[in-house]
């Protein structure tokens, strides 16, 4: 369901205890938390568009993996020596049980609809080539199958054992190719942040949250009082007002950069953000998709941004099962894919220049790494699908356009500018305002990210907020992997509730 804009009269004549700005996961997540912590007060989302996960919450604008560092190797990268550390890994994975905890009490309570309509069981699984790799994959495995969080991990070089896991990896592969390896997790999932966004927004709505939908905001200005004005515009007649917050979170995804830059929190000087976009080669065929469950992914690239890792995902959106290849990397100076040309000229500061220059200067392969995709036509990107599926023919499948991303980047005492992998809260004005930069593994940690926002931003009332939170997620406040009885019971429990695999 779609909400109207009120028309304000071009007056400030509208007041809330909190605004977000954004209609994504992030934005949703946090509203959520926030009406069950604190029911009493008025919350209100503004979102630019007609209605809300349009953006890169949006089921085809991201893989719907649920990141757990089960199969992500960029989570887990072979230092100098070679070594492997799990450290990150475990810690991506610690994130995403709180998310899942969540999702499990808001099924339980009746909060969200049948777990099918948002997530599903698939394995997530790693798939190697070539000698250095398949050894890094080895000691990648030796090193998780020890941890709790990573119990069922299996390793494999046999193709017959690889064939069992995912046909099409292994159907028409040369057996004279370079040595192979896969590992396999079970327990992995695939899932529709926008569904879930959505039934979200939906409870939201229902428990008296205001949730406007095309209305833009443009501008942020802080009060003496110590509370923000949020200047707007109706996308939908240019009807312009103000509204008045005590807490505002910008989850505007590459936008939030140009609001938090407007609100002139000296906490905003020196970051920047580049844009990436993406595109998934996209099968429908049944036959195809039958023989494929799994999300596999792989090395990237040299000079690709780590979320441009490539895999092959079995996806379920609507009760529908498809397959995505990609991502491909695609270049546009907007941070949104409904964003403007200007964006990535707009938010040039003299705060974030130098380091946006440093991270031009000290990244030239992922320059020429864009200019490679962007010269693939269709049949050199089914060319790259066949590293992973040698029987892949162009006619099977179709281009998708996948979501905006912006990486953050940022001033760095030794480098001058570093781009970041990865997604940071920016918080400014005694708390009172909060933004999120950069991408993955954003939506998957969006309860861990909101979590650590509200311990932040609400200092004097998280320890009152306790004893709900620990109803909504039982771990908080807990590491899970230290505790393995602890861990394989909420996995369990979560499995059950959410019917998925254990």
């Amino acid at each position: 369901m779609t909400e109207t804009p009120v028309n304000n009269n071009h007056g400030r004549d509208k007041t809330a205890d909190v605004v977000l700005i954004g209609g994504g996961i992030m934005s949703a997540t946090l509203g959520i938390l926030l009406s069950e912590l604190q029911p009493d007060w008025n919350i209100t989302v503004y979102e630019r568009l007609h209605d809300v996960a349009l953006e890169s919450s949006n089921a085809w604008n991201n893989a719907g993996t649920g990141h757990a560092a089960l199969c992500e190797l960029n989570y887990m990268p072979a230092g100098p020596d070679g070594e492997v550390d799990a450290a990150k890994a475990i810690a991506i994975n610690e994130q995403f049980q709180l998310s899942r905890q969540l999702w499990s009490t808001l099924v339980d309570e009746g909060v969200l609809d049948g777990p099918s309509t948002f997530i599903n069981s698939t394995p997530h699984m790693t798939f190697v080539r070539g000698e250095k790799d398949v050894s890094y994959l080895k000691k990648r495995y030796e090193a998780l199958k020890k941890e709790p969080l990573f119990e069922g991990i299996e390793y494999s070089e046999d193709s017959r054992v690889i064939n069992q896991w995912a046909p099409l990896l292994m159907q028409k592969r040369p057996k004279a190719d370079e040595p192979f390896a896969a590992t396999r997790v079970p327990a992995g999932t695939d899932v529709d942040f926008g569904a879930l966004t959505r039934q979200m927004f939906d409870h939201l709505r229902a428990k008296g949250a205001n949730v406007v939908t095309n209305r833009e905001v443009r501008k942020l200005r802080r009060r003496k009082d110590g509370t923000w004005d949020l200047h707007w515009r109706n996308t939908v007649g240019r009807t312009p007002g103000v509204t008045n917050a005590k807490f505002v979170f910008v989850g505007a995804g590459g936008w939030a950069i140009k609001l938090l830059q407007s609100s002139r929190i000296p906490e905003i000087s020196g970051y920047g953000v580049f844009p990436i976009g993406g595109q998934w080669l996209k099968t429908s065929n049944p036959a195809i998709v039958a023989q494929h469950k799994a999300k596999v992914y792989s090395q990237a690239s040299v000079g690709a941004p780590p979320m441009s890792v490539p895999h092959l995902d079995t996806r379920v959106v609507d009760g529908e099962t498809s397959l995505l290849f990609g991502p491909f990397a695609t270049f546009s100076p907007k941070f949104l894919k409904n964003g403007s040309m200007w964006d990535i000229v707009s938010q040039v500061r003299p705060g974030n220049l130098w380091p946006m220059i440093k991270v031009a200067i000290d990244n030239p392969s992922l320059i020429t790494y864009l200019i490679g995709e962007l010269l693939k036509n269709h049949a050199a990107k089914v060319d790259s699908l066949r590293t992973f599926m040698p029987t892949a023919k162009d006619a099977d499948w179709e281009l998708l356009n996948a979501g905006q991303r912006a990486q953050v980047m940022k001033k760095d005492k030794d480098k001058g500018g570093v781009l970041q992998f990865g997604t940071e809260v920016v918080t400014g004005g005694e708390g009172s305002i909060a933004g999120l930069l950069g991408a993955s593994p954003g939506a998957s940690t969006a309860v861990s990210i909101m979590l650590s926002l509200l311990r932040s931003c609400f200092p004097e009332q998280i320890d009152g907020w306790e004893p709900r939170l620990r109803e909504l997620i039982p771990s908080y406040g807990e590491s899970l992997n230290p505790r393995p009885e602890a861990a394989r019971k909420v996995l369990q429990e979560t499995a059950s509730t959410l019917d998925l695999m254990a």
